[in-house]
């Protein structure tokens, strides 16, 4: 979450490099939590650089499957410990292979953006 810096009334926000850092982390420890998690990464202003304060994190997780709701699926995630508000929406792989198979804005926005940080790549 943001901090004030020094005795100042200047908030410091955090940065892409912090929330994608903490992000990643955060990934692992969720991925104890969600056995069924195939794949998880970020979206929107942290993805494209043009975060700024007050900017939130949007998620997407990718699950093997599921019996809950997709509105209700955000309620079994825990948020709380990622630097700045954060939003998740969660697939099913047949979900989101559906919604990739479509030409809407939404999903060409997710291909151009999705910065994936789960499972995190052999490299790292």
């Amino acid at each position: 979450m943001p901090v004030r810096s020094l005795n100042s009334s200047v908030v410091v926000w955090p940065d892409r490099a912090r929330v994608d850092r903490e992000v990643r982390l955060w990934a692992q420890q969720i991925a104890k939590d969600q056995p069924t998690l195939q794949r998880l990464g970020y979206f929107g202003s942290y993805a494209r650089g043009d975060w700024g304060v007050g900017s939130d994190l949007d998620l997407v997780a990718v699950v093997a499957s599921t019996d809950q709701p997709f509105e209700c699926r955000p309620l079994e995630w825990d948020l709380n410990s990622l630097p700045v508000p954060a939003e998740i929406l969660v697939y099913t792989e047949r979900e989101w292979h559906s919604l990739r198979a479509t030409t809407s804005r939404f999903a060409e926005m997710l291909a151009r953006e999705v910065v994936w940080v789960f499972p995190p790549a052999a490299d790292e």
